[in-house]
């Protein structure tokens, strides 16, 4: 006789102003937390943020560490000291002592980072896609991927496309995959990008690129493969030879919560300003603050005409622009 044993520990549904909680075993010292339900919205990332902060100003004997994803997180504890039930009711209390989520204010820093779209090596990474893996691929037509991205999403042109990725502050949800790589999502609706990713994925990406998967944005820590329609390229976000000071505190730039706004400049300037990073001569500009949910919630509706007009555009034109 086979037992059937859930990894479910606990379920709470939504109340208060706070979203549907699960708990699930994810190994023998692992538990992950699951917020709201398996859908886009960037109000349950606000609220899985505001909770580790939370389980980081108070911490629990036992409890190793925790890891923000876009609607869970991931809790590590010593068994031998914390037990998993232990831990559930001490997650609660934490839970229920947040205020809901209309009322909550992050703590966010804003980086302003230039970039230089459609740079030599971003099309150095489609050219090399292009020969060594796949010559048909809709979306490197031209030896780019803006083009396709200006299609797929229906902007008039390709300027018309940077403005959208300059017209908002991009929201750091979490960091992974590779070390210090932010996964960031536009908080201005009106300028949402969406475009499917590489299939299959290219072996080789520069660091610093800027690329754009689904609605996320991602900067590329390190050279490495990667899937997204690579856009242009930026400066450093990670370097543990700490070259420049602000990497001396820790060398991943970037933290979930963090706010980016892009700057357009050409790339001979971004090479230039790359040796400045190397060589301890530039400052990132880095805005201390906070994110206030409650009124950013209450703006949204401010904008859904306009939102939506955009959604309608994309929608139209990704019917009829061939998935890679």
């Amino acid at each position: 006789m086979t037992t059937h044993v859930s990894a479910i520990i606990g379920d709470r549904p939504a109340a208060g102003g706070k979203p549907r909680i699960r708990y699930r075993h994810a190994g023998d010292r692992d538990l992950q937390i699951e917020y709201g339900e398996m859908e886009f919205d960037l109000t349950l990332n606000f609220f899985v943020l505001a909770v580790s902060d939370a389980l980081t100003a108070a911490p629990l004997d036992g409890l190793i560490e925790t890891a923000p994803g876009f609607r869970t997180i991931l809790v590590t504890y010593d068994p031998d000291t914390l037990g998993v039930h232990e831990l559930v009711d001490h997650l609660q209390r934490v839970h229920d002592e947040l205020p809901e989520e209309r009322e909550m204010t992050i703590p966010s820093r804003l980086f302003h980072l230039p970039v230089a779209f459609d740079d030599s090596t971003t099309r150095e990474a489609v050219q090399r896609y292009i020969h060594g893996i796949r010559s048909d691929a809709p979306n490197c037509e031209g030896g780019t991927n803006v083009d396709y991205v200006v299609r797929y999403n229906g902007f008039a042109d390709r300027d018309a496309m940077y403005e959208s990725v300059l017209g908002t502050e991009l929201w750091t949800a979490f960091i992974g995959f590779f070390p210090g790589l932010p996964f960031m999502f536009p908080l201005d609706p009106r300028h949402v990008v969406f475009v499917p990713k590489y299939n299959p994925t290219r072996t080789w990406t520069a660091e610093g690129a800027l690329g754009i998967g689904g609605p996320c944005y991602a900067i590329y820590p390190v050279e490495s493969a990667g899937g997204y329609q690579l856009i242009g390229r930026t400066l450093p976000i990670y370097d543990l030879q700490a070259r420049n000071e602000i990497f001396e505190r820790d060398p991943i730039l970037l933290a979930a919560g963090d706010r980016v706004r892009f700057e357009r400049v050409e790339e001979d300037e971004l090479r230039r300003l790359w040796e400045q990073v190397h060589a301890d001569e530039y400052s990132y500009r880095v805005e201390e603050g906070t994110f206030d949910v409650g009124a950013y919630l209450e703006w949204i509706p401010t904008v859904e005409p306009e939102s939506a007009e955009a959604r309608d555009r994309r929608e139209a034109a990704s019917a009829g622009t061939p998935v890679p």
